[in-house]
């Protein structure tokens, strides 16, 4: 989906939101257990977007909170 967006820059961002060090959050947490909610995931959105995931969606991230998950969305990986 985007070229700009790395896996340590999605972990980096989800964690600035979450106020925790990156190395804190595992790649299969529910990060709704570290305090997401909807008003971060939709700054994430926002924020990704402008660094070219244009085409992610609220339902994409909230349905499965997860760094694997959205890691593999936004770069294009597997999950």
């Amino acid at each position: 989906m985007s070229q700009t967006l790395s896996p340590e820059k999605i972990r980096a961002d989800v964690a600035d939101l979450l106020g925790c060090d990156p190395a804190e959050i595992d790649p299969e947490d529910n990060l709704m257990d570290h305090g997401l909610d909807s008003v971060r995931i939709m700054t994430l959105i926002e924020r990704w977007r402008t660094a070219g995931a244009t085409e992610v969606e609220f339902p994409d991230l909230a349905e499965r909170p997860e760094l694997a998950h959205w890691t593999a969305l936004l770069t294009g990986g597997a999950a």
